[in-house]
């Protein structure tokens, strides 16, 4: 017989295929979640990146903007600055609004909100929307601007009355859009508009206040905005302003999506990669199915490369049709997403295709095709006929040296696509790394179970000797069932562990140890009438406050952080100005862990005390130096010593403490914790408010509640990611049980003929699978647990607190449904008559 062509082989695979094309569907399914997953992460991912750069000049209010914190640039800055374009000035703040107008004796309802004032040029860029029409600047001195969140929870609307510090407002309309949202960045409260008179009227900017500055500029068009921002900030580098363009409107919004999409990629392709061996099972026990049609084939004459050809083209052609499904699956479903969850997204990308991250998806689904069809492929090819007959009862042939070059090719050619597309490959080589690793260990472990069970003396029980013979006969499947059930509850405890640690973050950690305000925007002479008026409505509270300034690191260890190329992985505290403070005393909520404090009543040169953490990325420690920005100031401190900042306390705890001497006499205000009970919260607000109008109140539940809600929709992401990669793992289960079947059903027929019942061939099956599930239960809880502990702690960097019950329920409750799925693979067996079973054998 002549070689066929592929014209021929195609004939033929088309005319099996149409005789169905059951065992290729695991094949199918694997493939297309896999593929959708990625498509689908990617997507959303691009889309919201895209949406932020192309809005970038709506969200940041103009192509350039410089900000500035505790004060506002000077009349011949502001010139040079509207020099440059069309320019607009904004004060933002947090500021308590006071419902005004209530019954009498009724105390005034007060709420934190971010009370900002604007120029008669703003915006320059997108409307501001509001209820009953457009926006028509300026507003006058009386007139306020509110938005829904404040109205509902207020219960006022346009023709109330609100008041903030000294100054009353009539609410002109409410506002439904404000353009530059988000790249003002995180708030812990509603925003509320006010002219720049208005601003001023109301007392709250004084000296040493927390408001922030910006200015914005329109540029002229075809201006470099990008090359603009970087000679300004060389220009007034010592200024200790902080700059953003049109370009990076929202720095803090890209980097987590890009990191949120990095991550939720990588859980994909792992996932993809698990289904991986789903796949290389679904086409063992497809190519075990058609043993009778190749060896005939062969027989009569076809060769090897005639069988490669003809069942390539059918897996080939199924992998295809899978992944075409899953590109369209992923590049619907963030539609879908942003339908369903476009108010906990910062901008609503429109319905767009995005070509690279469909590609690259595709990418990742053909060559873990190529991985795991290759292989069971070359088997079928170069086994012959005889062999193939009786390939159910002898041990698997190893494949031939072409298929392992071109296995290792593929394989080369995943990472590379892996590492060349991550925005951190070292990440992503660690992530690849560990998922090969585990499989590594898993096959070993099968292999090492295997040879266990042939060792151990045999047990007296007959079912019980028969599980164990079942685990290193000929044809046996060990290895794939416990990579299979391995990742399977391996999964579940990653998946378990990962979400209590998210929930203990806000629900056990915080209330430990939180106090129940904070009160910003003290002045800083008041502090003892803060005490007396704190003491007079809280019983025994425990007070903790704190002198408070903003600066900027600009040069540490004798380097400019200006000249820096890139910002040192975890330097978070590099970039824009952070809290400063100034103690005599080593702050509540740090231990001393390098250097000495200075003394009470030290008056030399300036020191200061750094976050041990942050010594360590820097890798500078006591004796360097530390340049630091503080309105508008450079001070170059020497590090007196280095501090552990318990960060869970939530109490003030800042990276930066400086000796009192530089900063005592500078413009600033003063803060404070304060514990009590919390039935006396809502008096003692009322009663610094009419004391002190321009402090600012916050409530310990609203930061829990909005942090507890950008936890939960990170948790919902990981789960929706991760319980595709436990389908792909139970997918693998039900692979690996599909290509052990018809050694099982020789089993079961030989046993049933010698008089075996059903019950006791089952009995076996679910002994079998038992010892299996016990010996990976231990197995699995500790590589869940180390993986679900990197994510949390190394990933994300929150605190490590599993809910160890739940944790062990999960294992538990998966070890039960794997178990189940791997009997009801058992079920099928029962029904073999022996007659009919041998003369198909």
């Amino acid at each position: 017989m002549r070689t066929l062509g592929w014209r021929q082989s195609w004939r033929i695979a088309r005319r099996d295929l149409h005789l169905g094309f059951r065992g290729l569907r695991l094949l199918f399914v694997c493939l297309f979640l896999g593929v959708a997953t990625l498509a689908a992460i990617g997507s959303l991912t691009s889309a919201i990146t895209d949406e932020l750069a192309a809005r970038g000049q709506t969200l940041l209010g103009g192509d350039i903007e410089i900000a500035m914190t505790q004060r506002e640039a000077s009349a011949s800055e502001k010139a040079a600055l509207g020099s440059l374009g069309a320019l607009s000035e904004t004060i933002r703040m947090r500021a308590m609004a006071q419902r005004s107008g209530t019954a009498a004796g009724d105390e005034p309802l007060a709420v934190l909100t971010e009370l900002k004032g604007v120029d008669a040029a703003y915006p320059l860029y997108g409307t501001l929307a509001l209820r009953k029409g457009g926006y028509r600047p300026p507003l006058q001195p009386d007139q306020i601007l509110i938005g829904v969140a404040l109205a509902d929870r207020l219960g006022v609307g346009p023709g109330g009355r609100l008041r903030y510090g000294e100054a009353d407002f009539t609410i002109a309309d409410i506002i439904t859009d404000e353009p530059d949202r988000v790249g003002e960045g995180f708030t812990l409260g509603p925003v509320a508009i006010v002219s720049m008179e208005a601003m001023r009227r109301t007392g709250l900017i004084q000296p040493g206040s927390l408001f922030e500055s910006k200015y914005r500029i329109r540029l002229a068009p075809g201006t470099d905005a990008h090359a603009l921002r970087e000679r300004l900030e060389r220009r007034y580098a010592t200024a200790g302003w902080e700059f953003k363009d049109r370009d990076r409107a929202a720095p803090g919004a890209n980097r987590f999506f890009e990191r949120m999409g990095q991550f939720l990629s990588l859980i994909g392709l792992t996932a993809l990669v698990i289904a991986g061996i789903g796949v290389s099972n679904g086409v063992s026990s497809y190519l075990a199915l058609k043993r009778n049609g190749i060896a005939t084939l062969k027989v009569l004459g076809a060769t090897s490369a005639d069988i490669e050809r003809i069942y390539l083209l059918q897996t080939g052609a199924i992998a295809a049709v899978a992944i075409g499904c899953g590109l369209a699956a992923g590049a619907l479903l963030p539609f879908a997403i942003v339908a369903v969850a476009g108010d906990m997204l910062p901008v609503q990308p429109g319905f767009r295709l995005y070509p690279l991250p469909l590609a690259t998806s595709a990418a990742y689904g053909l060559l873990i095709g190529l991985i795991f069809t290759l292989p069971p492929l070359a088997r079928a090819r170069t086994q012959p006929a005889a062999a193939i007959f009786r390939a159910h009862l002898a041990p698997r042939a190893p494949i031939d040296w072409r298929s392992t070059i071109a296995v290792g090719a593929a394989a080369v050619a995943l990472v590379a696509l892996a590492l060349l597309t991550a925005r951190e490959p070292l990440f992503s080589a660690a992530v690849l790394a560990a998922v090969g690793a585990v499989l590594l260990f898993l096959l070993l472990l099968g292999w090492a179970v295997s040879r266990v069970a042939r060792r151990v003396p045999r047990p007296h029980g007959p079912l019980l000797r028969l599980a164990l013979a079942n685990l290193y006969r000929p044809g046996a499947q060990t290895s794939a069932l416990v990579v299979a059930l391995g990742l399977a509850l391996t999964l579940f405890v990653t998946l378990a562990g990962i979400q209590t640690s998210l929930d203990a973050e806000i629900s056990r950690t915080v209330p430990k140890t939180a106090p129940n305000l904070f009160v910003l925007d003290i002045p800083s002479g008041q502090e003892t009438r803060f005490r007396e008026v704190v003491g007079e409505d809280a019983r025994n509270p425990e007070l903790n406050i704190v002198p408070v300034l903003r600066g900027t690191i600009v040069a540490y260890g004798g380097q400019r952080v200006a000249d820096l190329e890139e910002i040192p992985d975890g330097a978070w505290f590099l970039r824009g100005e952070r809290g400063v403070t100034y103690s005599e005393t080593l702050p509540e909520g740090s231990d001393l862990v390098a250097g000495e404090w200075w003394p009470s009543d030290y008056r030399g040169p300036p020191l200061i005390s750094l976050d041990e953490e942050a010594a360590r990325i820097l890798d500078i420690g006591v004796g360097d130096t530390l340049t630091v920005s503080v309105l508008g100031r450079e001070i170059e401190a020497r590090i007196a010593s280095l501090r552990k900042v318990n960060w869970d306390t939530m109490g003030f705890n800042y990276v930066l403490v400086f000796s009192p001497h530089p900063l005592a006499s500078a413009p600033h205000s003063l803060a404070a914790t304060i514990t009590m009970p919390p039935d006396r919260d809502a008096p003692v607000t009322q009663a610094l408010l009419r004391t002190f109008p321009g402090v600012s109140v916050v409530a310990v539940g609203d930061i829990v509640s909005q942090v507890g809600g950008l936890l939960g929709q990170m948790s919902s992401a990981i789960v929706a990611a991760a319980s595709v990669a436990i389908l792909a793992g139970i997918a693998v289960l039900i692979g690996a049980i599909a290509a052990s079947r018809q050694a099982r059903s020789y089993d079961s027929v030989i046993l049933k003929t010698l008089g075996a019942s059903r019950l006791q061939v089952l009995g076996a099956q679910v002994l079998e699978y038992g010892l299996l599930a016990l010996v990976l239960a231990l197995v699995s809880l500790v590589l869940g647990t180390a993986a679900a502990w990197y994510v949390i702690v190394q990933v994300f960097e929150f605190g490590w607190a599993p809910d160890w019950p739940t944790v062990l329920g999960t294992l538990a409750g998966g070890a039960l449904l794997t178990l189940g799925i791997g009997i009801a693979g058992s079920f099928p067996l029962m029904a073999l008559r022996p007659a009919r079973a041998l003369r198909q054998l």
